[in-house]
């Protein structure tokens, strides 16, 4: 089983490929174009990672992207309409990015890379999660992790088990300790809910 994994289209585009669950090999796009924090899907990384593991893109049993770009629009139109009419600047920078590719990531992803086969959405936090807990030595441990903002998560805790993880609980935007706070007291505060990823 080959799974190519890649993030990209915010900044510090990568990709990583595992085979039958032990990692091949990974590789951040701006070590290759030489631009720092490169966005761009992340074409000379996956092609590296399926030139170490001697494979073809059409190898490739599944592609995860590693959050849920249709929650994370949710996210930012909500904002947007909760601030407007100071988000209107924003706003016009912002949409038209979206419109053009953030909202199609399987066409970009198949136009760009020739992926053809299943793609797979992971949460932003689970993804964050995974990557540290997962290769890691242990078969169990608590999990924190702590950004910006994901989708609607800016900080989650939970347990990994083996090859499972549990958020027991996460912070939601606009609360966020890696971030500033926008949106105003009416946003939710926090969330306590239990998943297995």
């Amino acid at each position: 089983m080959n799974i190519l994994g890649i993030s990209c289209l915010y900044h510090d585009s990568a990709a990583a490929l595992l085979r039958d669950g032990d990692l091949v090999a990974a590789a951040h796009e701006e070590r290759f174009t030489r631009k720092r924090h490169d966005s761009a899907i992340p074409r000379q990384a996956v092609s590296y990672c399926l030139r170490e593991a001697g494979l073809s893109i059409g190898d490739v049993d599944y592609l995860v992207f590693y959050d849920k770009p249709l929650v994370k629009f949710e996210r930012i139109l909500m904002t947007y309409l909760a601030t407007f009419p100071r988000s209107l600047p924003s706003f016009s920078k912002a949409i038209p990015l979206w419109l053009k590719e953030k909202l199609f990531v399987p066409k970009s992803i198949e136009r760009e890379l020739g992926f053809k086969g299943p793609l797979l959405f992971a949460e932003h936090h689970q993804s964050h999660a995974a990557s540290a807990f997962l290769p890691s030595p242990f078969e169990e441990a608590a999990i924190l992790t702590i950004d910006g903002v994901g989708e609607w998560a800016t900080a989650t805790q939970g347990v990994g088990r083996g090859n499972r993880l549990e958020i027991q609980h996460e912070i939601r935007f606009p609360h966020s300790l890696g971030g500033s706070s926008r949106g105003g007291s009416s946003w939710p505060r926090t969330s306590a809910r239990s998943r297995r990823c």
